[in-house]
């Protein structure tokens, strides 16, 4: 899924190259504000040295002015790579759409499309620019942090991981559970969807036959199942978010109680513990990050799916190697004992119909309604491949030549 996916970063290349950049520079330099805390603290404050604390702190308001630019940077040129991969991502969809086959769009809600183009490739579009972004800044701000505390204080800095580990496990094992529910949730849009536009696209025929109950209870059943999944989605992320914050606030538990105990051993001094405080403070909001991240990709990962299941559907109406351009020239138009029926339709629609058109009669195929009037027409342009039987132009079998060429010369009114 991931190879399918990288193709949609090229590009736009550049605009990710800014992005990541800007991630870096902002990572790097967040994590200078407890180093320099630490060094007031600990040196220039006792020392009284007035030149040096002004300094320290107009570098921290260089640090943030830094970071505000990178901010701005990050969030206005990383959201408009995602636009771009989206659009890029629509335009392909819809592609392949229009290639697609009669049979498809009768095997398949319209509302079900229409939220695969529209809902699910935003979703898409946020976590290509989210995930590598957040998943960056996240690793180099930990590494970064935590190098900067192993060199103050060995033993607090291993006291201080404790918390990790769990919190990292507890995101994996929840994340395919997340991914499930958001997946659920994602049939059921489109369900709604294509419930709501059934209903609109038909309501003239709905209130003439004073049908607006039957199709509020069609409604009822579609929104009832939608709310359903989406409960059951907040119940699996409620209890993933409130153990991930209580282990975020037992970081700190963890790190004030293993320093006021080193510090009382005299293991550790008070501005270690302050800069330590500090470093959590800067460590929290990338491991935030990463779960807002695992979320996310939960709900992009499922919608992505979505994506690639109508991309990876094959047009089952194709032109055949050698395939020639129809050219008319007063030629008559024959069925030769043509047989049809729809997929998942036992019963022939079409048996054996055999029929001759010459050029420039006019023909009324008379029936009732389900006889196969609609059908036999098209046949013709090839909408629906015969299963028995010819159909030909003139000397040309419409199975030997393109499908282009063919339309261009069928007109249906």
């Amino acid at each position: 899924m991931i190879r399918r996916f990288l193709p949609y970063y090229k590009p736009h290349k550049t605009l990710f190259i800014l992005d990541m950049a800007a991630a870096v520079v902002m990572a790097v330099i967040s994590i200078a504000f407890p180093y320099i805390t630490r060094g007031l603290l600990k040196d220039h404050i006792p020392n009284r040295d007035l030149a040096m604390i002004v300094n320290s702190l107009l570098v921290m308001t260089g640090v943030y002015l830094l970071i505000f630019v990178c901010n701005y940077v990050r969030i206005k040129w990383g959201h408009i790579m995602g636009v771009r991969m989206e659009a890029d991502m629509r335009q392909d969809l819809f592609r392949h759409v229009q290639k697609l086959s009669f049979t498809y769009f009768d095997n398949t809600k319209t509302g079900h499309i229409m939220s695969r183009i529209s809902n699910d490739l935003n979703l898409i579009s946020e976590v290509a620019h989210h995930a590598p972004e957040d998943l960056l800044i996240s690793v180099v701000v930990i590494i970064g942090a935590y190098a900067f505390m192993f060199m103050f204080s060995l033993p607090l800095a291993l006291i201080s991981l404790i918390p990790f580990p769990f919190m990292v496990l507890w995101g994996i094992l929840f994340g395919g559970r997340m991914r499930q529910g958001f997946r659920r949730v994602r049939r059921e849009v489109a369900d709604i969807n294509s419930t709501v536009e059934n209903s609109v696209m038909g309501i003239r025929e709905v209130k003439a036959f004073a049908n607006e109950r039957i199709e509020e209870e069609k409604f009822s059943v579609s929104n009832r199942n939608f709310q359903i999944a989406k409960e059951d989605a907040f119940d699996v992320m409620a209890r993933f978010h409130a153990v991930i914050n209580f282990l975020r606030d037992f970081y700190y538990l963890v790190v004030v109680g293993g320093g006021v105990l080193l510090i009382y051993r005299g293991v550790v001094e008070v501005y270690d513990l302050l800069s330590f405080i500090l470093y959590i403070s800067v460590i929290l909001p990338p491991i935030d990050r990463l779960i807002n991240f695992n979320e996310q990709l939960q709900q992009g990962t499922a919608a992505f799916e979505r994506f690639t299941e109508i991309m990876d559907i094959e047009p089952d109406i194709s032109d055949v190697p050698g395939a020639v351009s129809l050219i008319m020239d007063h030629d008559e138009v024959r069925f030769d004992d043509v047989w049809f029926r729809y997929e998942r339709v036992p019963d022939w629609t079409l048996r054996g119909v055999t029929l001759a058109i010459p050029f420039g009669k006019r023909i009324a195929i008379v029936g009732e309604s389900g006889a196969g009037k609609s059908t036999l027409v098209s046949l013709l342009p090839r909408f629906y491949e015969v299963q028995k039987g010819r159909v030909s132009i003139g000397a040309h079998d419409i199975m030997q030549v393109t499908q282009r060429s063919l339309r261009e010369n069928v007109g249906i009114v």
